[in-house]
């Protein structure tokens, strides 16, 4: 399963990458993950003219997507991506100047941020 991360590059700007989460086949069920070790989970909403300018992410951690409008992101190359329902983050840019995020679509959404450890993937 891949999917987007946003890191802290050694300049002090975010950057976009993937990773690859390994799944393994257990037939019936369909296919998992190992265990990524975590310490909660925090529910957000967001109105549709969620706009916010640049900020490091406060933690390492997931973003998953569950429903509402999309989410724009922009990193410090000016490169921007699209996330939308279903969609998961890795955000990693704990550092430096952050990463910008603002609502398309102009449709509040519903997030679940899923806190990691900093040694866990």
């Amino acid at each position: 399963m891949k999917i987007t991360r946003v890191y802290s590059g050694d300049d002090g700007e975010s950057h976009f990458g993937e990773i690859e989460i390994p799944l393994k086949e257990l037939g019936a069920i369909g296919a998992m993950s190992s265990l990524v070790a975590g310490s909660g989970v925090i529910f957000r909403t967001t109105d549709g003219d969620y706009d916010l300018d640049w900020h490091p992410a406060p933690r390492r951690q997931f973003v998953v997507m569950l429903s509402g409008g999309g989410v724009e992101l922009e990193v410090g190359s000016g490169e921007t991506r699209r996330l939308h329902a279903g969609d998961v983050l890795l955000a990693e840019d704990t550092s430096g100047r952050g990463h910008k995020s603002s609502a398309i679509d102009a449709v509040p959404r519903v997030s679940l941020f899923l806190p990691i450890e900093a040694d866990a993937l």
